[in-house]
């Protein structure tokens, strides 16, 4: 690893003042989880790295009538410890206790993984499920983004070198809605997704008020796959929906064949996981349980 140096600052001003004075040359650092094994094999050389664990705005964490805001900062165990969010939100939960092991999730971050912007990041598709917003930040000001809109390739975000991600917004769900995600890996020493499927539901009785579903490594970003919510808000819940569901994911898709599957494979994958994930956001919007949440 190269000599660089390491700033540590209190608040989000000084932050920004450090990224704005050092642009490209810096790299902030939430969990680390990512950005220390690229610098350790040389994908990302930063002359200087720039720690946000101090800085309160990014490490903030609240649940109340207004809806969800996370930190970029804030570690994954606090999200799935945090018995508001695991009510209201629990497909959040079902990717902050998967990424990596217990000791990552003292340190990796939701906000750390969407700007690491991987195809593969676990934690991307359902925030688009859930309908997330970025905060972000610079010396000219500050603006939310979509986090649909977030990743523009692999490893490859919207940021400008001057920006950085504060936090992420998420709306107030209402009564009947479940979201969920749920990906494949190829054994459990690969902790990386063949696919995944982030989704949300808001039932109204039998009709399908909202519905949101997210793929992640089948594109060269987590997508969004807006044909499902084009075709399948307003009509009737069924076996019958949910096989077209898996059938526009299927058609969304577009993966790469690598050696964790083929394209083929990818493909097949993106139609029984949508259809799996929505079975159980449909489970918990009726009030139901997955997995104890």
């Amino acid at each position: 690893m190269k000599w660089f140096d390491y700033e540590n600052p209190k608040t989000l001003s000084e932050a920004i003042e450090l990224i704005s004075k050092y642009g490209d040359d810096s790299r902030l650092i939430a969990g680390g989880t990512d950005l220390i094994v690229q610098m350790r094999i040389g994908r990302r050389t930063p002359k200087v790295v720039i720690n946000t664990k101090a800085v309160e705005e990014m490490n903030q964490l609240t649940c109340d009538s207004s809806g969800l805001t996370i930190g970029a900062a804030v570690p994954c165990y606090k999200i799935y410890q945090n018995s508001e969010i695991i009510s209201a939100y629990p497909g959040i939960i079902d990717s902050a206790s998967l990424i990596g092991g217990i000791q990552i999730q003292g340190r990796a971050t939701l906000g750390g993984n969407l700007c690491n912007a991987a195809p593969s990041a676990d934690a991307v598709p359902v925030l688009i499920a859930n309908r997330a917003t970025c905060n972000v930040a610079s010396s000219n000001g500050t603006r939310s983004i979509p986090v649909e809109d977030f990743c523009t390739g692999p490893g490859q975000n919207i940021l400008n070198p001057d920006e950085l991600l504060v936090s992420l917004s998420f709306p107030k769900h209402g009564p009947n809605f479940g979201s969920r995600y749920i990906r494949f890996i190829p054994r459990n020493e690969m902790d990386i997704a063949v696919a995944g499927a982030g989704v949300s539901i808001t039932l109204d009785n039998e009709v399908i008020k909202s519905i949101h579903v997210a793929l992640a490594s089948v594109a060269p970003t987590p997508i969004l796959v807006k044909k499902i919510t084009e075709e399948l808000t307003g009509t009737n819940l069924n076996p019958e929906t949910l096989n077209h569901a898996g059938e526009l994911a299927k058609e969304a898709a577009t993966p790469i064949t690598d050696m964790r599957g083929t394209i083929e494979y990818r493909k097949h994958l993106s139609d029984v996981l949508t259809k799996r994930a929505l079975a159980d956001a449909i489970k918990r919007a009726q009030g139901g349980k997955v997995n104890g949440r």
